[in-house]
């Protein structure tokens, strides 16, 4: 996991403005790691939620004890892969549950 800190203030990942909280430490993974990473067979999707419109999709993948991956699909189809700590995403699901502009895929 990425640190706080960045050598000679390079930016920290950070989530789309659209996703309704922010997550700290957050970590960007390449789209090939990514992909791999949640296609694994340990790998469990844990939710898949979309934007009210459905332009931007985000789903969260637990992959070990600690970590989830986090896939946004942006409106032109792009996907976008993160890793964060799974206690973190266990502590801002609520919100993005409560999100008015977010709904749970079934």
């Amino acid at each position: 996991m990425a640190t706080r800190s960045t050598p000679d203030g390079a930016s920290t990942p950070e989530l789309p403005s659209v996703v309704p909280f922010d997550l700290s430490p957050l970590t960007r993974l390449s789209c090939q790691l990514g992909e791999r990473v949640v296609t694994d067979d340990e790998a469990t999707r844990r939710g898949e939620f979309e934007y009210v419109d459905g332009s931007w999709s985000l789903s969260v993948f637990d992959v070990t004890d600690y970590t989830v991956v986090l896939c946004v699909r942006t409106p032109v189809g792009f996907r976008r892969f993160y890793g964060a700590i799974q206690a973190d995403i266990e502590a801002v699901e609520p919100i993005l549950e409560a999100a008015e502009d977010w709904q749970r895929r079934e």
